[in-house]
């Protein structure tokens, strides 16, 4: 795979898909100016962190929505609009635009969500301590009460190992479905999955692959006993090396890479809708 050509496509996905970061910005603005308000009024030091994890709880869920959709959309979106005919014409692999593709919500997403709490927390601290001093308040709680680094430190190691490492084979999987669906693929990624899970629970009276879907959605790979759950907490129970370790993640990096790969066949194989 050529680097430079991967590099290009990557910038090709964040020029056509600016949802990934305008979403995020707006969501954002709505806590700069409506949460902050409130913040400031709460001297006590769990109420004063509220509205800071509440933000980046906020952003983490639009951006895996921002995630879902653009995967869904990805390479379905260049059939429907007919542009494959174009980007095929470039020297560009199939496997180069699959995976520059599936960079977007493994890497790129969970980091413009990162840098866009940050600045949204620095923002709110910024004004909420503006309003403190107006009111003849001092700012010193927000400063000194405030564990910022320790929630940024918490939410980088969330998105990037939860957001994106550990959700690689649900990315994939709609990447594989917006590579053969002929029409709403929403309908199609969702459908497949609950009609195995409704056939196994009907002929066998089991739900072993629900189980399966629902730990890959909201747990983690349990690790020394614990699970990683959707709180920003929780990620600090196990450190990189024992994440990496984790039998879970390397299976769901199997089952990625075979998602992957039909997808790349798909979309060499087939055209325009």
């Amino acid at each position: 795979m050529n680097s430079q050509q991967f590099y290009l496509s990557v910038q090709r996905e964040l020029w056509e898909s600016r949802s990934i970061y305008i979403a995020p910005v707006a969501v954002a603005g709505l806590f700069v100016f409506g949460i902050v308000v409130n913040a400031v009024r709460l001297p006590q030091r769990l109420r004063i962190e509220e509205p800071y994890h509440l933000a980046a709880l906020s952003l983490m869920a639009i951006s895996f929505l921002v995630a879902v959709f653009y995967c869904l959309d990805a390479l379905y979106g260049e059939r429907r609009d007919r542009s494959i005919l174009f980007w095929k014409s470039l020297p560009v692999s199939d496997s180069t635009t699959v995976l520059s593709k599936m960079s977007i919500p493994v890497v790129v997403v969970p980091l413009v969500t990162f840098a866009i709490t940050v600045a949204t927390h620095i923002a709110m601290l910024l004004l909420g301590s503006a309003i403190l001093l107006a009111r003849g308040t001092s700012g010193a709680p927000l400063w000194n009460q405030l564990p910022l680094t320790h929630i940024w430190r918490i939410l980088f190691i969330h998105l990037m190992a939860g957001h994106g490492l550990w959700y690689a084979p649900i990315y994939a999987w709609f990447l594989l479905v917006s590579a053969w669906a002929p029409r709403a693929p929403l309908l199609w990624a969702v459908l497949p999955p609950f009609a195995v899970g409704a056939l196994e629970k009907i002929a066998f009276n089991t739900s072993h692959f629900a189980a399966i879907v629902q730990h890959r959605f909201v747990s983690g790979p349990s690790i020394s006993g614990a699970a990683m759950g959707m709180s920003m907490e929780s990620m600090t129970q196990f450190t990189l090396g024992e994440l990496l370790t984790s039998p879970s993640l390397w299976i769901g990096f199997a089952v990625a890479t075979a998602f992957l790969a039909a997808a790349v066949k798909l979309r060499r194989h087939r055209g325009p809708i």
